[in-house]
């Protein structure tokens, strides 16, 4: 009885150390897979845009609604005209907007007035040819000369627009690229700290991101034809001796 007794100590003995080395060995495998190495992986492409947008917003006031609408008209077939000899197609024109103001109608006006109508129309121009309202954005000063009043508001702040929409015709090899960097710098740094690259723990593409080419405070992507389209891949790799 007493032998039997012994033999059962010694067992639990035996399978309690087992155990604890079990539990101290898988802890050990558990840190060793927990080294890991992040790194960024860039990719960018300089672009063109392929769509201009050129809102030209012109006014006329007069005391007389007949007469402003008459002067509207003719800064209408001014603009046109000067597009037309820019080269912008007719097709690429749009009339937008139609502003009719009438001051004394403004229940919180106050003080004397010039003009008691005040008409604006805004004329958009669409096309896929940003170069030609780039050129004729130039020569904008010939309408002026023309006797037409230029007005903007909003967002309409007097330039054309310029954007790029084939995004997602660059994206694969963007992403391909972002990602092969990132493991070029993951294996430097895993050769340079005596390690192995192992496989990825965890992979964010990142955003996609269109910046002007020109990279100065106070300007704006979508004034530029000109633009940079730039993607930051953020991957997790394990390490291992």
């Amino acid at each position: 009885m007493q032998r039997d007794y012994i033999l059962m100590t010694g067992l639990l003995a035996l399978a309690i150390a087992l155990a604890g080395w079990f539990i101290g060995n898988g802890f050990k495998e558990g840190r060793a897979t927990d080294r890991y190495v992040t790194v960024k992986g860039i990719a960018e492409r300089d672009v063109q845009a392929d769509v201009g947008l050129w809102p030209l917003r012109y006014v006329a006031a007069d005391n007389d609604l007949a007469q402003a609408q008459a002067t509207i008209n003719k800064s209408r077939e001014t603009v046109i005209a000067f597009l037309t000899l820019q080269g912008v197609p007719k097709e690429s024109i749009q009339l937008d907007r139609l502003e009719v103001t009438d001051v004394t109608a403004n229940a919180w006006r106050s003080g004397d007035y010039q003009n008691r109508f005040i008409i604006a129309q805004t004329l958009m121009v669409r096309t896929n040819k940003p170069a030609l309202i780039a050129a004729a954005s130039q020569n904008v000063s010939d309408l002026v000369e023309s006797g037409v009043i230029l007005s903007y508001e909003g967002a309409m702040q007097g330039g054309p627009t310029y954007l790029f929409t084939q995004l997602s015709d660059l994206k694969p090899d963007m992403i391909a690229e972002a990602t092969a960097n990132a493991r070029t710098a993951a294996e430097q740094f895993a050769e340079g700290s005596g390690s192995r690259l192992g496989g990825i723990r965890r992979a964010n593409q990142g955003v996609f991101v269109i910046q002007p080419r020109d990279r100065a405070p106070g300007i704006d992507e979508s004034s530029q034809i000109d633009k940079t389209v730039r993607v930051v891949s953020t991957v997790d790799y394990y390490l291992s001796d």
